[in-house]
């Protein structure tokens, strides 16, 4: 399969990486100029829990995707939310006619921006449950240690052979099942983004510790509650999260079963390991976030169904009054949220 990956970050580079090292046809694209080079000087080098490898790669500074001739079968959009829809028409200008896919290869909910550019009868879903850092041009590290890797699945939640060939295609990757609830899916990885990636980029901590730690860990049942709240309002069934069943985080959060909630997670992270989410490297390197496609999605559909949203919209208020590029990630930067718990004494 000739494969195209528009945003050649963290994701992009381990996904990218082990398909070309599984012999497939891999051309990676990125707006970051010193990463680009350091691939094309030294390869990519990929570490952490996917092994130690140096992978030649094809790798394309934004001004070269020109030269492109050969159409690609598939193209990854795996750029920040933000940057959806100029990735999109970059990637549909080099894709193959007939059969030509578009994957949301993305964090939020942006399958619908993408089919809006793409069509939605060449658009393709995956939820991604890897975990992956980039700290330096060229050295991409896998940070997860999960058994599942990939969702993928159709926007009407049909059954196909496509998706099915795709999933056989990213299983080098890691495990990857097809869905026939592509949206409950993403509702879950939602959550899951709303409840880790914030409480990390402003306290510093890493994804292990915002699930062990008890007062970060309570934040994130709280966050995670309401997420699963405002998709079931919009009309989905949220799948798991961490495994653990939905309804039993609206419970935590109502004040019944929160200790064995918490118990879950923090088992959970132990067995998982985790490195720093994606919010907290982009703070770390005084990029813009996606606060405002994570936690501000759930605010803004919470308005919109009627579903209160107080921690998520705390969360979005502190990211706001910050600014780009301003905030210095401190622990004391959750205090505000930690006023909110309704168990502040017992966490």
């Amino acid at each position: 399969m000739r494969i195209g990956i528009v945003g050649a970050g963290a994701v992009g580079c381990v996904v990218g990486g082990l398909l070309t090292r599984a012999g497939q046809d891999v051309t990676l694209v990125d707006q970051w100029p010193e990463h680009v080079e350091a691939m094309r000087r030294h390869g990519l080098r990929l570490s952490g829990t996917c092994g130690e490898h140096v992978v030649p790669v094809t790798a394309l500074h934004l001004h070269e995707v020109q030269r492109i001739e050969a159409p690609f079968d598939a193209v990854f959009v795996a750029v920040k939310s933000y940057d959806t829809e100029w990735a999109t028409a970059l990637g549909v200008a080099h894709l193959a006619p007939g059969h030509g896919v578009v994957v949301d290869f993305q964090n939020g909910i942006n399958d619908e921006r993408v089919a809006a550019v793409a069509g939605r009868a060449r658009t393709l879903g995956a939820v991604i449950l890897i975990g992956a850092g980039l700290y330096e041009p060229g050295h991409a590290m896998r940070t997860d240690t999960g058994t599942v890797g990939f969702k993928i699945g159709e926007l009407d939640g049909r059954d196909t052979p496509r998706a099915r060939a795709l999933a056989d295609v990213v299983s080098a990757v890691a495990p990857a099942a097809v869905t026939t609830n592509l949206w409950g899916e993403r509702w879950s990885k939602l959550a899951i983004n709303c409840m880790i990636n914030p409480l990390a980029g402003l306290s510093g901590l890493g994804t292990a510790e915002c699930r062990s730690a008890p007062g970060p860990r309570r934040l994130a049942v709280h966050l995670a509650a309401e997420a699963i709240l405002v998709g079931r309002a919009r009309g989905f069934e949220v799948e798991p999260i961490f495994g653990i069943a939905a309804q039993r985080f609206v419970d935590a959060a109502a004040g019944r079963g929160m200790a064995e909630v918490e118990a879950d997670i923090s088992g959970d992270a132990r067995s998982r390991g985790g490195g720093r989410p994606s919010l907290l490297q982009d703070v770390m390197r005084g990029r813009r976030t996606e606060i405002d496609h994570l936690n501000g999605h759930v605010v803004a559909q919470g308005r919109a169904t009627g579903v209160p949203t107080p921690f998520n919209a705390a969360v979005v208020d502190l990211y706001r009054r910050h600014g780009v590029g301003a905030l210095k990630p401190d622990p004391v930067h959750l205090e505000p949220l930690l006023a909110l718990l309704p168990e502040r004494s017992a966490a």
